[in-house]
């Protein structure tokens, strides 16, 4: 897991390092502390960002990691692994831990929800294309077939009756009956 964050060739000579300024910082050596900070603050930053994709959260995370070592520095083990693997484990579990605790600022009852359309209209459209349809179904087949190429698959009358085979004019003828059984049908 540590591979990912490049800290698998951490030497150990840093982490010994490590140990002997958290023991300083333990004493509160605030040198100790600033020299912590300057060597895994951008990971610790990274890591939290990456999670809460926010810059504020990220950078409370990151002051909270680093004043659990101020406070209590022996919370971190060093025979468990690197100061840095713990920091990077300490800061994704507590972004995540930040992502839960979110709550909507408002409750649900109270916020007015903007829809992209009106539902009045939209039921009334939705009734139109049934009537569209139904009269359209009752159609004789030749020009139910011939309006469904003109409007449905967007062919002009010329390629219709190449397709069809039939004349221009019985193509024309077709369109334009269909279209006045329509109107009758929506004028009724």
């Amino acid at each position: 897991m540590y591979r990912e964050t490049g800290l698998a060739g951490t030497s150990p000579a840093s982490q010994q390092d490590d140990v002997i300024l958290l023991a300083q910082v333990q004493r509160g050596d605030e040198q100790a502390m600033a020299t912590l900070y300057d060597r895994y603050a951008k990971l610790v930053y990274s890591v939290a960002l990456r999670v809460l994709r926010d810059p504020a959260s990220a950078e409370d995370i990151l002051q909270d990691v680093f004043m659990q070592i101020w406070r209590n520095p022996a919370t971190f083990t060093a025979t468990r692994g690197s100061l840095g693997g713990w920091l990077v484990v300490v800061s994704r579990n507590r972004s995540i831990d930040a992502l839960r605790r979110k709550r909507p600022a408002e409750s649900v009852d109270e916020v007015a929800l903007a829809g992209p359309y009106d539902l009045a209209n939209e039921a009334e459209r939705n009734t139109l294309m049934e009537k569209a349809r139904g009269v359209i179904y009752r159609l004789p087949v030749d020009q139910r077939k011939t309006l469904e190429m003109a409007f449905f698959d967007g062919l002009t009358h010329s390629e219709i009756a190449e397709m069809t085979g039939d004349p221009l004019g019985t193509v024309k003828t077709r369109i334009r009956s269909a279209l006045t059984t329509l109107r009758r049908a929506f004028l009724a």
